[in-house]
């Protein structure tokens, strides 16, 4: 797919966004070796470079509280290596790949940063892998989706913790198509995080004897669907499958249910956020989805004792996702230098290979671990339907009704893309 031109700033990322993001990561090259071990001394650095701003700020702070809660805890167990840890963080904005470069240069070559982190928008999180690749220093995603970060882009140095858009699609395409049709139609966000996405779904999808009747790339940041809507409305699909997040998700689903559209189709997709239905009306909490980690697992070991940590920090609300997304990323550098017993990139890179999450850290039936030679985390993920209103929390907005293990809809190492070279 060709991608939209979008203005320098917004949401969008052009071809001249990335050209920049390129020079600024050739630059970052020239301006340092190619693995760096000198850090300062005194602390362990984590720097996490992430939206604060934008149609993804909600999200960006929930990682942010998963972060901090985890540098909490690391510290009272002694911190990493002996050290203390510190967390600097950076406004990556939603959508600007020269500014999300920039800021990781900065935490890497000025503040001297032992690990990186982030970022939530998928352009963002492959801009700032080239640079963290250059330097040699261990980058954790902890969610941007597309495939290529751990896939045909993977470098040695990057984890990632959220899924890749491919497991997320084959997780819930068959429950779609299973209860609601196999005729679809797809509102994708116009960057490397929707057509990966979109890809996914329609490959899941005709496995399955799925049609696509057609479909429209919307710009990041767009608060007008109603052209989208009625283009989708026409087409007389079965299900109008969204992949927009964040603030546009909650724009794009709320001018559905508004324009009726959930009462002649389903509407549904693959990755949901409870950011994303706390943010939308009663009436507008419907469909299928995936969430990639929910907070309601009765009888997982250590989960309601993170809940009820992340209410106190949060000012009573439950984690989500992304809260988990960035607690278990910042706990993959504590453990990825406890195992290596060493701060030496390579030696902490090697020492993830196949490395099983703590049962507390990993928090979800099945556990998790990150797969050797592609450095991708494979962990459960939950499909279900969005509710309109919680039973006995206002925040359990989602029905969890199949945990599909990760690595039956991982594929094959070979089938990823990823062809992974270790420095010498």
């Amino acid at each position: 797919m060709t991608q939209t031109k979008n203005p320098p700033g917004i949401f969008g990322i052009d071809r001249r966004s990335l050209l920049k993001a390129a020079a600024a990561a050739g630059a970052a090259q020239l301006a340092a070796p190619f693995v760096s071990t000198a850090r300062a001394a005194d602390t362990v650095k984590i720097g996490l470079d992430n939206p604060a701003t934008g149609t993804y700020a909600a999200l960006g702070k929930n990682e942010l509280i998963g972060c901090q809660l985890a540098v909490e805890e690391i510290n009272a167990k002694g911190g990493i290596l002996g050290r203390q840890v510190e967390l600097l963080v950076e406004d990556s904005t939603s959508g600007d790949a020269g500014a999300a470069v920039q800021k990781a240069t900065k935490l890497i070559e000025r503040d001297q940063v032992n690990f990186l982190l982030g970022n939530i928008n998928s352009a963002l999180a492959q801009a700032m892998s080239q640079v963290s690749a250059q330097h040699g220093v261990l980058h954790v995603v902890p969610g941007g989706h597309t495939d290529a970060i751990t896939g045909a882009n993977c470098h040695w140095n990057v984890f990632r913790v959220c899924n890749t858009t491919a497991m997320e699609a084959y997780a819930v395409a068959g429950s779609i198509i299973k209860n609601y049709g196999k005729k679809f139609y797809y509102l994708t966000p116009d960057y490397a995080f929707g057509h990966t996405l979109q890809s996914g779904m329609e490959a899941a999808a005709k496995a399955l004897g799925g049609e696509k009747l057609g479909g429209d790339l919307t710009p990041l940041g767009t608060t007008d669907y109603s052209s989208y809507l009625i283009k989708a409305q026409a087409a007389n699909p079965d299900v109008i499958i969204f992949f927009q997040a964040g603030n546009d998700a909650v724009n794009a689903l709320k001018q559905a249910v508004q324009f009726g559209l959930d009462k002649k189709f389903h509407l549904a997709g693959a990755q949901q956020e409870l950011e994303v239905l706390l943010g939308l009306p009663p009436e507008a909490r419907v469909g299928t989805w995936v969430f990639e980690w929910y907070w309601n697992q009765p009888g997982v070991a250590g989960v309601a004792e993170f809940v009820d940590k992340i209410r106190k920090k949060s000012g009573g609300h439950v984690p989500t996702a992304r809260t988990w997304f960035g607690y278990a990323s910042t706990w993959t550098c504590a453990l990825a230098a406890e195992a290596a017993k060493s701060l030496e990139a390579v030696k902490m890179a090697k020492a993830l290979q196949g490395f099983k999450l703590p049962p507390e850290i990993a928090l979800m039936p099945n556990g998790a671990a990150y797969r050797a030679g592609q450095n991708q985390l494979i962990p459960d993920l939950f499909v279900g339907n969005a509710v309109s209103k919680g039973e006995k929390d206002p925040e359990d907005l989602f029905k969890v009704t199949e945990v599909v293990k990760g690595a039956s809809v991982a594929g094959t190492l070979e089938e990823t893309g990823c062809k992974m070279t270790w420095p010498a």
